[in-house]
Formats: C-alpha cells, structure tokens, sequence
C-alpha cells in the first residue's frame, strides 16, 4: 500500500513540476513580447515628440515657407530660383 501512494505521490509531483516548468516557459515568452512591445512604444513616443516638434515649427508661416523652399525648390511668383549645381570633382575652378 506504501509502495502506491509514493508511486501517486511521485505521479502527482511529476505533473505538478511539469506545470510549473510549462508556466515558467511561457513566462518567459510573454517577457519576451513585452520587452519588444516596450521598445516599440518608446520608439512610437519618441517619434510622437519629434513630429509634434515639427508641428510647431511649421505652425508659424515663415518657417512653412522656408521648409517648403528647401525641400521643394518653391519659389513665390517675383522671386527667382537659383540653383548652384557642384562640379563633378568636388573643387572649384
């Protein structure tokens, strides 16, 4: 009679460890999606104050226009484009 509870003792045990060690696996996993997922917010918030900084940079017109000059090559109607191309070389003449 013993010899049977230790064998279902040692039964129990085994599946109770097996839990545990299941448990701990997925544990680990799932600390591991929430490590990555935290990189991403912080990347998200970063990019968040980098664009809301931009946001009010070009709220004020005068910097709009500047932007728009230097990216686009926008010229107002009585004003004239110059565009100074380098030589191939990288020196002047």
């Amino acid at each position: 009679m013993k010899l049977w509870i230790a064998i279902l003792f040692g039964i129990i045990v085994a599946v109770l460890g097996w839990g545990v060690y299941d448990l701990k696996q997925e544990r680990s996993a799932l600390q591991g999606d929430v490590d990555a997922l935290r990189g991403k917010v912080d990347a998200l918030k970063s990019d968040n104050k980098r664009l809301a900084s931009d946001i009010e940079y070009l709220k004020n017109p005068e910097n709009l226009v500047k932007e728009l000059k230097a990216q686009f090559n926008y010229r107002a109607p009585d004003e004239k484009l110059l565009i100074i191309v380098p030589s191939p070389t990288g020196t002047r003449p």
